[in-house]
């Protein structure tokens, strides 16, 4: 029926058609009308269909379904375990976000995983049966700007009870997955792609929704070029996290400042915190920039942008691992 011809415009991102409308009409069937009026008011009707991005509409009604999920009880009409079965949803409907940002060919939650959503989405309010789907209720993420998580985290192995208290519980989030294509070239001029392959950390495997921000700053760490996201990592095994993913620098190399470096700042959410921490970082200086594999050292947050205090991550032989490769014309 239409419902299950709309779940078929997810499929491909790149579809004008493909939006995350085939929910509503399920919410509209399934959620008390406070929810459904809700998310139709105070987002949903505001955003343009053909022009916001499947996964982005994905990301929203994650978050609308994830403050459903975690309301008080007096402030819901969902009893708790029918919120956890709404909490469990919106973590599926961010894995199938980063499904439609990721660039990759292998999509970790596909289409036909989607359509399972419907018949719980549906049944809300009488849905007894297991969650077809081994995912946990994601809290509401919070991602602090530069320099604020310093004052909050000490260390990643400490226990980290009370920390970000008082804070606000739907701070905006930068979604990941904001690569730009390739600028066009321009006779004389080098253009640079960096796939980054893979990062080696001792606990690679514990990263949640790990991602790499890559920006190009100057020697007083002002931005050269826009900010990319990476989608999430592709997988994670032992002590590497993979991406594979390809950066198209957003300057001409020739046009870079002198003194100016590449940064890649690893990021993963942690959820006793709420929020979404850079645990290391890593730096290209224009003098690296050569074709083929490079690998790069890491180095301990806060990330210093000037590099004038840098203290090694570990003493281990853990790197980033990046693959250059030139454009001229």
């Amino acid at each position: 029926g239409p419902v299950l011809s709309s779940f078929h415009r997810l499929a491909d991102p790149r579809s004008a058609a493909s939006s995350l409308s085939c929910f509503f009409p399920l919410l509209r069937v399934a959620a008390p009308r406070l929810l459904w009026e809700s998310l139709w008011n105070t987002r949903v009707r505001g955003l343009a269909p053909r022009t916001v991005p499947a996964s982005s509409r994905g990301w929203e009604l994650a978050r609308h379904l994830q403050k459903e999920a975690q309301a008080q009880h007096n402030n819901s009409e969902f009893t708790e375990e029918q919120k956890k079965t709404i909490g469990k949803i919106a973590t599926c409907l961010e894995l199938r976000s980063a499904a439609l940002q990721s660039t990759q060919s292998q999509e970790e939650f596909k289409l036909e995983d989607l359509k399972k959503l419907e018949p719980i989405l549906k049944n809300i309010l009488t849905y007894n049966k297991e969650f077809p789907f081994d995912v946990q209720p994601v809290p509401l993420r919070r991602i602090l700007a530069p320099g604020e998580e310093e004052n909050l985290e000490i260390e990643d192995d400490e226990d980290e009870g009370g920390a970000g208290a008082g804070a606000p519980d739907s701070f905006p989030a930068r979604v990941p997955g904001t690569l730009l294509p390739r600028l066009p070239s321009e006779p004389g001029m080098t253009l640079l792609t960096i796939r980054i392959e893979k990062i080696g950390l001792k606990d690679a495997g514990q990263c949640i929704d790990p991602y790499i921000t890559v920006s190009v700053k100057d020697l007083n760490g002002i931005d050269l070029t826009p900010v990319q996201d990476t989608p999430v990592a592709s997988r994670k095994e032992d002590t590497y996290v993979h991406f594979n993913v390809d950066i198209e620098l957003q300057k001409h190399v020739e046009k870079l400042t002198k003194g100016a470096a590449i940064f890649f700042e690893f990021k993963h959410y942690k959820p006793k915190k709420r929020f979404t921490s850079t645990k290391c970082f890593a730096f290209m200086e224009m003098d690296e920039i050569r074709p083929g594999p490079i690998v790069i050292e890491l180095y301990k947050k806060p990330t210093d942008f000037k590099r004038k205090k840098l203290q090694l991550l570990t003493k281990k032989p853990l790197y980033l691992h990046l693959h250059q490769t030139l454009h001229k014309e």
